[in-house]
């Protein structure tokens, strides 16, 4: 009985959706006429959570910028963002422009995990699965490229020499991919090279002629610089990677940031060449950081790091004006502090704790600034180790250490490493350069000597520290050369 019971109750379920989807398509039609249009502004969609969904699915290309409604650098970029889309609404009605407030709309949000504002993500098809972000593109032409090479092709096909001609002229820079034929990874890597670069015109061709015509005999991208060929890279199937390319043509826009010459010397530091390895040290900058931006103020030796991720005139404008108006923040590199760091004899210290540990008066505190790759660092450390555990049952007593190369601190001025400085405990006694032997006991007589005797402030130190002056709001210490 019980499965006779059942068994209408089935049928009813899947008669209801066989209803469902049966729906005329003049019903379809009515349903959908119904429906109330999703509000413009500016010629950009007002979306929510409640109509989002519906936008997805009218929409072959949708470009959604997700914002804060408080936000300077949102509301700047909406007036460009609004511009685009009313430039394209004719010209490609199958792209849409959408907006989110994201002050009001936190479960999108997270979906779509937005740590920064503005932030501009490209929908395909409907699928809110793996949108494609716009990145540093911030003016109405930008995007418009932007998305119709995305949307469409993504370079023009050049077949004579005079199209090459004109698309060179065309600005200031443009890119020229010149092929032995159309279908190989080369010309796959070129496409979507393209695509994310927005800020000049592509074309490519695989002319006999026209090759001839340049000089070209292999596959070959050529950089052109109002009018004039700059740089020749050659393609080889296999070996192009996107990302080295895109960064490659991007370094030169910078040329065309010239309003700040005067002001601001520009310098290119190639991460190829191995002789720059000092030079990124310096900066704190890896190779995932690359492309970055620094600016060094070479009076205060203060760095300052451009906020924006992609490297673009307009970024680099923004940064460049920043920081001429005062108003961009020193940038301090700094460890995570590790869990660990006071758990064995020599305290680790980082950027983000040195402060507090060296300047509390109430311990005195030996550090020893080191570079991991400095072979007389490498030496001295265990000699560092045996001096933490014979003062490790010292209260007042810290032996620390901290890498010099992963960490910034404005408080001391470094010449060459290792370098030692002893900050002694007192709220009158000032910090130490150390120039005495590399031997555990020399550091160790140090130590007890100078952990008992009081300093007078602006007193040189008889073993070639400068002590500070505490009238001053800044420390800086010189070493001696070793």
């Amino acid at each position: 009985m019980k499965t006779h019971l059942l068994f209408p109750l089935l049928l009813l379920f899947l008669t209801g959706f066989l209803a469902a989807d049966t729906i005329s398509p003049n019903e379809a039609k009515l349903k959908k006429d119904k429906l109330p249009k999703i509000k413009k502004e500016n010629s950009v969609l007002l979306l929510k959570k409640s109509n989002f969904d519906r936008a997805l699915k009218e929409t072959e290309y949708l470009l959604v910028k997700f914002y804060v409604s408080l936000s300077q650098s949102s509301q700047n970029f909406s007036e460009e963002f609004a511009e685009a889309a009313r430039q394209l609404k004719k010209e490609a009605p199958r792209i849409q422009f959408g907006k989110i407030d994201v002050t009001h709309q936190p479960d999108l949000r997270k979906e779509f995990n937005i740590q920064a504002f503005p932030t501009v993500k490209l929908f395909v098809n409907g699928s809110r699965e793996d949108p494609i972000d716009c990145k540093g593109v911030r003016q109405a032409s930008a995007f418009i490229t932007w998305v119709k090479r995305r949307t469409g092709p993504s370079t023009v096909l050049i077949n004579s020499t005079a199209q090459a001609e004109a698309l060179i002229k065309a600005d200031d820079l443009a890119v020229i991919g010149f092929f032995r034929e159309l279908h190989n990874d080369s010309v796959e890597v070129f496409y979507e090279m393209a695509r994310d670069v927005p800020e000049m015109p592509f074309g490519m061709t695989a002319s006999e002629d026209v090759c001839a015509d340049y000089s070209i005999q292999k596959n070959t991208l050529v950089v052109f610089k109002k009018g004039k060929p700059v740089h020749n890279e050659v393609l080889e199937d296999g070996r192009q990677n996107k990302l080295g390319l895109t960064r490659l043509i991007k370094t030169f826009t910078l040329d065309l940031v010239t309003e700040y010459n005067i002001e601001i010397l520009f310098v290119l530091v190639d991460t190829n060449e191995g002789r720059n390895g000092r030079i990124f040290e310096y900066f704190r900058i890896r190779d995932i950081d690359v492309p970055a931006v620094r600016i060094l103020n070479l009076t205060s030796d203060a760095k300052y790091k451009m906020p924006a991720d992609e490297v673009t005139v307009e970024n680099l404008r923004e940064f460049c004006q920043s920081y001429l108006n005062g108003k961009a923040k020193v940038h301090l590199s700094s460890e995570e502090i590790p869990e660990d760091w006071d758990k064995m004899p020599i305290k680790v210290l980082v950027g983000k704790n040195f402060n507090s540990i060296v300047f509390n008066k109430s311990r005195t505190v030996f550090v020893m600034f080191y570079a991991p790759w400095s072979h007389d660092c490498r030496k001295l450390l265990p000699i560092w180790d045996k001096l933490g555990e014979q003062y490790n049952s010292r209260e007042d007593v810290i032996i620390a250490k901290i890498d010099v190369t992963a960490n910034d601190i404005l408080s001391v001025g470094l010449a060459r490493y290792p370098f030692f400085t002893l900050f002694p405990a007192g709220s009158d006694y000032q910090e130490v350069a150390y120039a005495g032997d590399y031997t555990l006991e020399a550091f160790s007589e140090f130590l007890e000597e100078r952990s008992k005797t009081k300093a007078e402030p602006g007193e040189k130190d008889p073993l070639g520290g400068i002590k500070e002056d505490h009238s001053q709001k800044e420390t800086v210490i010189t070493e001696k050369e070793l």
